[in-house]
């Protein structure tokens, strides 16, 4: 890189960020300057007229009458927004109205936060994203969350892909299965939304563990984020045996969404027909194109400590490495096998064990092996994912179940798979960047050198500085592959 021109950038590290010196021939990705959302739409307008014109079922109108039971279950709050004109805020009243035109009563309505293996949300959660005036309404009689772990979740058996079929039975007993969806670019399936949604949010670990698990997530197909997937073939077929077992299709109404969580577009009707419009739409916003010679050597991205999943994620080690896997998942399509990473992070152990208890435990049983893809297969995860105490604290500590840590090593081992190095410059406590199989700098300019003893000088290097600040991710690709 001698003699080349330098850039300053400001990547995402802990609470702050970290400025880095790059060749100005750096590809830097940033919204409103290497790519642009298609425009918004009124997200009000655009569920009406979606509610208006459902694809392959009828309106909810037409489903709605006196004494029927109506079910609406939306995410979580780890994605979709929390904004005034949020998708879930926006389209939860204006179903209810369709619901009550119906015939349905109130009291027959009910709210249902589909977390699947993620934390329960607190009412303050719930004010804080779905807002107070749809909590007070239906807080807290008809407000409910699923519970993966209920003694009482549908068993449906297997698909006929072998996959563990579970389901909510308060959502599989309602009359009108109603779910709201976020179509945004995804590592894990190409889309959120769809029978995503269903198959992530309201089903239970078993169920999980058929497809966040290295037999699925480590194939060649899974890179990169594309629905064409054998996760997301996975995901249909989990849905599809769901919707045979309890007798009914499920009305989704699913939004796509932009950078900022801005709805671009409204779908709703029968799942699979709600996917197939919705997806083309979802691939002008998602995937972005770059005008570069060949693919990358070094792919360059920062990790704040809290983002996604919560507090601790730039700070607890298997997160970290998650993070560093799922960006490279997005970025698959502009980087060559064999390439290196480099992912400051503050990486300074605090797993928040508040949020995440079994995540110390499980870390530290990894270091008893040397594959963590084996580690991810081996009898410890039964017993971690069974255990009675993080069982109970997920059902009532608002924790995170202790399957959850498996299916984030099977993400992260993608980047120990498919680079040749990871570094982690700026990691705080560095054993623990040691111990996910990564290698700590003292500072970046030390791994950029390490970097191009690997790769070669004057190599190419793609950086999204914002990845996980910046909004909503997007999948790369190159302009002629």
């Amino acid at each position: 890189m001698q003699g080349n021109l330098m850039q300053r950038v400001l990547l995402d590290y802990g609470d702050g960020t970290m400025e880095v010196e790059l060749p100005s021939s750096t590809v830097v990705v940033r919204y409103g300057e290497t790519y642009q959302d298609p425009p918004e739409v009124d997200p009000r307008e655009a569920v009406r007229k979606a509610l208006e014109n459902p694809l392959g079922m009828p309106p909810l109108r037409d489903l709605a009458m006196p004494g029927k039971k109506a079910v609406i279950a939306f995410p979580d709050r780890v994605k979709g927004g929390a904004h005034p004109r949020a998708h879930r805020r926006v389209c939860i009243p204006l179903i209810v109205e369709e619901l009550l035109k119906g015939g349905v009563k109130k009291e027959d309505i009910t709210l249902m936060c589909a977390p699947g293996l993620h934390r329960k949300n607190t009412l303050e959660e719930w004010y804080w994203y779905l807002g107070r005036e749809i909590v007070d309404e239906f807080w807290p009689s008809q407000m409910t969350t699923h519970d993966a772990e209920d003694p009482d979740l549908l068993d449906l058996g297997t698909d006929e892909m072998g996959n563990v079929v579970q389901c909510n039975r308060l959502l599989a007993e309602a009359d009108i299965p109603i779910v709201i969806g976020h179509v945004q670019g995804n590592p894990y399936g190409g889309y959120s939304g769809g029978y995503k949604m269903v198959v992530t949010g309201l089903t239970g670990w078993r169920s999980i563990a058929s497809h966040h698990c290295p037999s699925t997530m480590h194939r060649d197909d899974f890179l990169s984020a594309s629905t064409g997937t054998t996760m997301r073939r996975q995901f249909d077929s989990i849905g599809k045996a769901i919707e045979r077992g309890i007798g009914k299709k499920i009305f989704a109404v699913d939004a796509v969404l932009g950078q900022r969580a801005q709805v671009l577009g409204v779908y709703c009707g029968a799942i699979e027909d709600v996917q197939k419009a919705s997806w083309p739409l979802a691939d002008r916003r998602t995937n972005v194109t770059l005008d570069i010679p060949e693919p990358a050597d070094v792919l360059v991205y920062g990790l704040p400590r809290n983002f996604h999943y919560g507090p601790g994620m730039g700070s607890n080690p298997i997160f970290m490495l998650q993070a560093i896997g799922a960006q490279l998942t997005r970025c698959w399509g502009v980087f060559r096998e064999g390439g290196v990473i480099i992912a400051p992070a503050i990486c300074d152990g605090w797993f928040n064990p508040h949020w995440f208890p079994s995540y110390e435990p499980t870390y530290q049983k990894m270091q008893e092996f040397s594959d963590f893809a084996k580690f991810c297969q081996s009898g410890f995860v039964q017993e971690m994912a069974t255990h009675p105490d993080y069982i109970f604290q997920f059902r009532t500590k608002f924790t995170y179940h202790p399957y959850h840590p498996f299916s984030m090593i099977s993400m992260g081992i993608i980047a120990l798979q498919r680079s040749s190095a990871v570094f982690v410059p700026g990691a705080l406590k560095p054993g623990y960047a040691r111990g996910m199989g990564c290698i700590p700098t003292d500072t970046f300019e030390e791994a950029m050198v390490r970097a191009m003893k690997i790769v070669g000088k004057n190599p190419g290097i793609i950086c999204t500085p914002e990845a996980f600040s910046g909004g909503v991710g997007v999948h790369l690709h190159m302009k002629n592959p």
